[in-house]
């Protein structure tokens, strides 16, 4: 929590931080791309003046968050900082390639990541003191990533090792990547259809509560490598003995299993949501509408489901947020999404391999994370007071 005047404790962690990572190794140098290579220092990947530049701007970023009551210079002090952190990596890749081997690869080093996670932090700092709101938050999302594309089209970063692995499979990412977007959206969209009216039921029948939550926290509570594991048996025995399921693309491995298993992951969260939020509902409003001579389904429908969506939607984004990450597992079964890349890369010793798996994995579950909440917060407020 930042001090309305004088120093910001976060920005005075975040600068130590900073600097303390500035004399970590910044780059990586590898003869190829699976040995470990040689880590450089910061003050050793680029020229003098790129040099001097970067490091005045990053230390400007950091000095930026060391004051109170300030987040909007604080957040023009994160960016500034991932500006210059990132443009030092673009400008020193080819510089260090070009004394290098044809399969020499330039990665980022601890310093780096390091330095990428600090500046992220003294953003979140200073967006959590600002308290955009809901309107607020989305303009800013859409300009963060109309940023990160423009980033991307201009070729900066181009020479590093993670980009070298999207340009040797951009069709595959291109299929894991809409592999991924199906698994997690497809199961939450699965959930939605069968969590909403059981959570209905569960909230109306207190003896079908008392049965369908426990089961569903039951699922929970199985490891997710148990859980895939399970589903290839169970799957292999119903292609093989009911008629037309392999035709329908049910088979032990592959996109089948893993949708189950995220499916059963999903419906606790939808269903305990979804009676929380009917339960919430004020009974004040509740009778009102009784008293006006509503039917049972036009409560539920105009005052109940409308009364209960920010809490539904909150069960939501933990179900969406949940399976993005959980998809990841798919790849050990043959489902396919960014998960694919993460065990070859495991399996291949490649670390740039399983970033091109990883990142875009967490970026995904950002950016889902942050619509969701903007759609809760939408939803508790009147469209007056969402600013």
């Amino acid at each position: 929590m930042s001090l309305r005047s004088g120093l910001s404790p976060p920005g005075l962690l975040f600068a130590v931080l900073g600097l303390g990572a500035m004399a970590l190794p910044f780059a990586t140098l590898s003869a190829n791309r699976i040995v470990a290579g040689q880590g450089l220092a910061l003050w050793q990947v680029a020229g003098p003046w790129a040099t001097a530049a970067a490091l005045a701007a990053m230390a400007l970023a950091l000095g930026l968050g060391l004051r109170g009551g300030w987040p909007w210079a604080r957040l023009l002090g994160s960016l500034l900082g991932l500006g210059a952190l990132l443009g030092l990596l673009g400008h020193a890749a080819p510089r260090l390639l070009a004394e290098a081997g044809e399969f020499a690869r330039v990665s980022p080093a601890a310093g780096a990541w390091c330095l990428l996670l600090v500046f992220m932090m003294l953003m979140a700092d200073a967006l959590s003191v600002l308290r955009p709101g809901p309107w607020l938050r989305l303009g800013l999302l859409a300009g963060a990533l109309a940023l990160l594309a423009a980033l991307f089209a201009s070729g900066l970063l181009a020479d590093l090792s993670v980009f070298q692995e999207y340009r040797a499979r951009i069709e595959g990412f291109q299929r894991a990547a809409a592999r991924h977007v199906a698994l997690a959206l497809g199961s939450l969209l699965a959930a939605g259809l069968i969590g909403f009216p059981l959570g209905i039921l569960c909230q109306r029948r207190a003896s079908l509560r008392a049965v369908a939550i426990p089961v569903l926290s039951f699922l929970q509570t199985i490891p997710s490598l148990a859980m895939f594991g399970i589903m290839i048996p169970l799957l292999s025995w119903v292609a093989a003995s009911v008629p037309g399921a392999r035709e329908l693309g049910i088979a032990g491995i592959g996109f089948a299993p893993a949708f189950l298993a995220l499916l059963l992951y999903s419906l606790l969260p939808v269903v305990a949501n979804t009676v929380a939020g009917l339960d919430a509902a004020p009974r004040a409003a509740v009778e009102a509408a009784r008293g006006m001579g509503m039917t049972p389904a036009q409560r539920l429908r105009s005052v109940e489901l409308p009364l209960a969506l920010p809490v539904i939607l909150a069960g939501l984004r933990i179900v969406l947020v949940q399976n993005i990450g959980l998809a990841v597992i798919a790849g050990l079964i043959g489902g396919g999404g960014f998960g694919t890349f993460v065990f070859q890369g495991l399996n291949q010793t490649a670390t740039d391999l399983i970033l091109l798996g990883a990142l875009p994995t967490v970026a995904l579950a950002l950016v889902a994370a942050i619509l969701m909440d903007i759609m809760v917060d939408l939803t508790r407020h009147s469209p007056g007071e969402a600013r």
